[in-house]
């Protein structure tokens, strides 16, 4: 099963500093067929502004994901942690008990990035924050896991919750298979290009929501980065 969400049927609002599309329902927009997909609750596509951005604001008990598309966010919070994450590289923050954290565009061009938002499997542990380098070259052709609950993904910065954020990098023409299994669920998105699954083509910034599948296998239509979430 696969459904498609076009990019231009998301919600969202341009507040002039941030431009927000919202894959989900999130702040002012609300729809209840896109509450969340398994334990994904949110995924925003945000655009912000040169020398702008979240002043501090508190979370807790969710596991927030930023990819950084294009541009970086500079990150601080409550525990002392601040960061830069550029273009291509990820952060993870595990709110857990509570923490206070501001992101900042401190460039002088816009940042476009994916924030994602899944419910952690264990609630109430000690926050954390963590960055780290995924160069986009070792995805090339295949999927590469960023983020992660299982232990044995060993490579990828840690997430308290049953569930996977993975990338790859495809050539128009290349297939990329990923083992889903079929009582779990999918959530993929292309930063650019397009692909095609089952048939269905997916453009930049679409939403795939996607079911009942074993392996899930995606070929390009043009060159195409991709994140996909591996839900329970």
């Amino acid at each position: 099963m696969i459904e498609l969400r076009p990019f231009a049927s998301l919600g969202g609002e341009n507040h002039g500093w941030l431009n927000a599309k919202h894959h989900f329902s999130f702040a002012g927009y609300h729809d209840q067929a896109r509450m969340n997909w398994g334990n994904l609750r949110v995924w925003n596509d945000d655009v912000i502004a040169p020398k702008s951005g979240f002043p501090p604001h508190p979370h807790r008990d969710m596991e927030i994901i930023t990819y950084v598309r294009t541009g970086a966010i500079t990150h601080e919070d409550s525990l002392g942690n601040k960061g830069r994450t550029e273009a291509g590289d990820v952060q993870v923050m595990s709110a857990g008990s509570g923490i206070t954290h501001a992101e900042y565009n401190l460039e002088d061009v816009a940042t476009t990035l994916f924030q994602i938002w899944i419910l952690p499997t264990r609630g109430g542990e000690k926050p954390s924050w963590g960055a780290r380098p995924f160069p986009k070259g070792d995805r090339t052709g295949k999927f590469v896991t960023l983020a992660s609950g299982f232990a044995n993904d060993d490579e990828a910065l840690p997430i308290r919750t049953d569930a996977r954020v993975v990338a790859a990098t495809l050539k128009a023409g290349e297939t990329a298979d990923y083992p889903l299994g079929a009582d779990r669920r999918a959530y993929l998105v292309p930063a650019t290009g397009a692909v095609e699954i089952d048939g269905v083509r997916v453009n930049a910034r679409d939403g795939a929501a996607i079911a009942d599948v074993e392996t899930l296998r995606v070929t390009a239509i043009e060159d195409s980065e991709l994140v996909l979430v591996d839900a329970a």
